[in-house]
């Protein structure tokens, strides 16, 4: 097969000069502009440009002849693209892209040559290391020497296919949004924070009769007014923490202005310089270091229009609020607290207008404190006020003599002071226990119409839980504490009574608001239907009498379009209702229907 002209000079030797001829001193890869116009201006400058070699600036390639030291082999298909080759002629501009497109071809390249052998250093040295710990793990057996070619290949899949996706996700997702949507989407639902909090069981089977009155605890608390909340703050039953949610964490029109470094925070009306709540951080121990019930009702109205003439003092609502505690935890968070060296030495337990004598109120201890008193001494005190705290604080001390045990005989005494407790209790606005932190702040957020920031957060340990006894101790402290044990007993119920009834009264609420909702749609569907129909007959009176012979036709299609919606929209009320309202009936009236939900759209507007 012969070969092309072009082909055979490029196995020809290289030609010497001619003697006498000049000598080049520049490259022949190295012309300039000049040079490349003078060959192109002589006969054949197709030939003599592609012999002088590509332009200035451009590499071999895009059909270039390569130098004379690389020899290219002969191929037919290459040989009219060697022979005339079509470069030298483009342009400048156009050669200066095409070498940038060059260069930028040769950097990509790079770059992936690059990355390969990255990637493949990253897969030996992941072999290694994961060669390391499976030799740790399964011994010499499992080193990577004695993997075989197939399980490195697998092994070396796995991780770049690890790799490949953990890419991918942070280049879709680069926030941490997705991922917690997708553990979401994974995981269990969330439960209901107010179900099984104490963690028993989430059924409740009440003990007490109580009416609807006890139960519904809706108070119309203007704090704009001179309405006032009391907090009768019980030791060692979480009222200072419930007391700083009252300062810190309500969400008010005029929040309360606390300092750093002050125990009391400013709690005024909007507008106002009064205060709207009567506690230790707001007002302090006004009455007293932890005044009871006799006191705090003899005592506050005195001190919050005290600075007023009796005739000018306004007709005030004081709303008393309490947390109550576990008797036998309190008792020994108390003994705690006592053992550490805190007293009260401060409050003044006044009762009838005065405090208590020696005689009436002896000390269980002779020194300054009763630090470092064991637990059997401090049950042994019968002068103990730490037995039956609760009732004895919530109760109205002067119907039995205050503390004069001389009044009355002790039983008597004791059903005397649990009946007054309980009433009190009932009938005070608010009260909440400390093991159900959840449901306490719903009830309060119920009762008053005022939300909290944040949540409760509820604390299974306590100093209290700390404490070890055995059940000879517990029984006692449950004998010392008999009548607070009556009183927790009888307020859980209450409480676990009114939770589920503002929780029903909710739920039967939305429902309401559904079904109202769902017959103004259905209102509003029917007079769309009537108002559309009207109009056709106005536009087209004939041609409607002409097309629809029978005129009750539209009659008798409207009627069956409100009874199908009638009945698919009680067999949906008949669905949701709750089991205890299952024997009443909801059924609705297909004749009156129209002017019910006609009403129910102006009632809308």
């Amino acid at each position: 097969m012969a070969l092309p002209a072009c082909a055979v000079r490029e196995f020809e030797p290289p030609r010497q000069p001619e003697r006498g001829a000049p000598v080049r001193t520049t490259c022949p890869r190295r012309h300039s502009r000049v040079e490349a116009e003078l060959a192109a201006s002589r006969p054949g400058s197709v030939a003599a440009s592609v012999r002088a070699g590509p332009p200035r600036g451009v590499s071999h390639g895009f059909h270039t002849r390569p130098l004379l030291d690389k020899p290219r082999k002969a191929s037919s298909s290459l040989a009219g693209a060697a022979c005339a080759p079509l470069f030298a002629l483009l342009s400048r501009g156009r050669r200066r892209r095409m070498h940038v497109l060059r260069r930028r071809w040769d950097l990509g390249s790079l770059c992936r040559a690059l990355l390969t052998r990255g990637l493949a250093a990253l897969g030996h040295s992941l072999k290694h290391v994961l060669g390391a710990i499976f030799s740790k793990i399964f011994g010499p057996m499992a080193s990577v020497g004695n993997m075989d070619e197939k399980s490195n290949k697998l092994l070396l899949a796995l991780v770049m296919l690890f790799l490949f996706a953990v890419i991918v996700l942070q280049y879709v997702c680069p926030g941490t949004e997705c991922q917690l949507l997708r553990l979401q989407a994974f995981s269990s639902p969330v439960p209901d924070p107010y179900r099984s909090e104490d963690e028993s069981s989430a059924r409740f089977v009440p003990r007490y009769n109580f009416t609807r009155g006890d139960l519904l605890r809706k108070v119309d608390f203007d704090i704009k007014g001179d309405d006032l909340i009391v907090f009768l703050h019980i030791q060692k039953t979480g009222g200072t923490t419930f007391g700083r949610h009252l300062v810190r964490n309500i969400q008010l029109e005029q929040p309360c202005e606390c300092r750093v470094g002050q125990k009391k925070c400013t709690c005024h009306r909007p507008g106002k310089r009064e205060t709207w709540l009567f506690s230790r951080f707001s007002t302090g121990w006004s009455c007293g270091l932890h005044a009871d019930w006799t006191e705090l009702t003899s005592c506050v109205p005195s001190v919050v229009d005290g600075k007023r003439d009796a005739r000018l003092r306004p007709s005030r609502n004081f709303h008393y609020i309490t947390i109550l505690r576990d008797p036998v935890s309190r008792y020994l968070s108390e003994w705690r607290h006592v053992q550490r060296g805190a007293t009260w030495k401060a409050s003044l337990h006044v009762c009838d207008g005065r405090p208590p004598t020696s005689e009436e109120l002896p000390s269980c201890y002779t020194g300054d404190d009763w630090s470092g008193c064991p637990l059997k001494e401090f049950m042994d005190c019968p002068y103990n006020l730490a037995n039956n705290r609760q009732v004895r604080m919530l109760s109205d001390l002067t119907l039995v003599g205050c503390y004069n045990l001389s009044v009355m005989p002790e039983k008597q005494r004791n059903k005397v002071l649990l009946e007054s407790a309980k009433s009190n209790l009932k009938h005070m606005a608010f009260f909440g226990l400390t093991e159900f932190q959840r449901k306490t702040q719903y009830l309060f957020e119920k009762t008053f119409n005022m939300n909290f920031i944040s949540p409760f957060t509820q604390y299974n340990t306590t100093r209290a839980s700390s404490v070890e006894i055995n059940e000879e101790i517990q029984k006692r402290i449950e004998g010392l504490n008999f009548l607070d044990m009556e009183l927790y007993s009888y307020a859980k119920d209450l409480f676990l009574q009114r939770y589920q009834f503002m929780r029903q009264k909710e739920h039967q609420e939305a429902r309401r608001k559904r079904q109202e909702q769902r017959k103004f749609l259905k209102g509003r569907l029917l007079q769309t239907h009537f108002q559309s129909q009207g109009q056709g007959q106005s536009q087209n009176p004939n041609q409607n009498q002409s097309q629809n012979p029978n005129p009750n036709a539209n009659q008798n299609l409207t009627q069956n379009l409100m009874q199908n919606l009638t009945q698919s929209l009680s067999q949906k009320e008949n669905r949701e209702s709750p089991k205890q309202n299952s024997g009443k009936e909801q059924n609705d009236n297909t004749s009156n229907g129209t002017n019910d939900y006609i009403g129910s759209v102006e009632k809308w507007r």
